[in-house]
């Protein structure tokens, strides 16, 4: 019966606990371990621990801009410390090697090589300009969806813009626009 109790009050409040040892345990993961492996790093000639700590001390600075960035958003995801924790120890633990993974499939290939790798979010649109006075061309194709006068009123406005920028007066004003 005490036992039943003991696993009743125990499964009531693992959250409670679970966050407790995550508290722990989270420091140790995340700094001291990789503290001490990278001092032993450094002592060693192989390269392929300096290799390892040097990209674990990166992943961990982004990880921390990341988290001090979208501080407010995080808060609403209570999992996040226990995902940030996995994530540590598989990034950490020498079983796994996850900082040179990621290292050598995600950060080395943009860093070798910015124009070949493909972000998935910028939209590109091929041949934008295909013709070879694309000045003129894109002109035209605004003059067609916006009409001439809506032409003119960008030219001034651009004008405008530039007239401002060289007299060191930057604070531009559309009177056209309602506020």
């Amino acid at each position: 019966m005490g036992s039943g109790n003991f696993l009743t009050v125990l499964a009531k409040n693992f959250d409670v606990l679970a966050g407790s040892v995550c508290e722990i345990f989270r420091p140790l993961i995340t700094l001291v371990y990789p503290l001490y492996a990278s001092i032993n790093a450094i002592e060693t000639r192989s390269p392929a621990d300096d290799h390892q700590w040097l990209t674990y001390w990166v992943l961990y600075s982004l990880i921390t801009l990341f988290e001090l960035t979208f501080a407010k958003v995080i808060e609403w995801f209570p999992i996040w410390p226990y995902a940030k924790l996995i994530a540590t120890c598989w990034l950490v633990l020498p079983q796994f090697n996850g900082a040179a993974y990621v290292y050598k499939h995600f950060i080395r290939p943009f860093y070798r090589n910015p124009q070949a790798t493909k972000i998935w979010y910028i939209p590109r649109k091929a041949n934008i300009f295909s013709k070879h006075d694309d000045i003129l061309t894109a002109a035209e194709k605004y003059i067609e969806e916006n009409g001439t006068d809506a032409f003119e009123k960008l030219i001034r406005k651009a004008d405008r813009e530039a007239r401002a920028r060289r007299s060191n007066n930057y604070m531009i004003f559309d009177h056209n626009s309602v506020y």
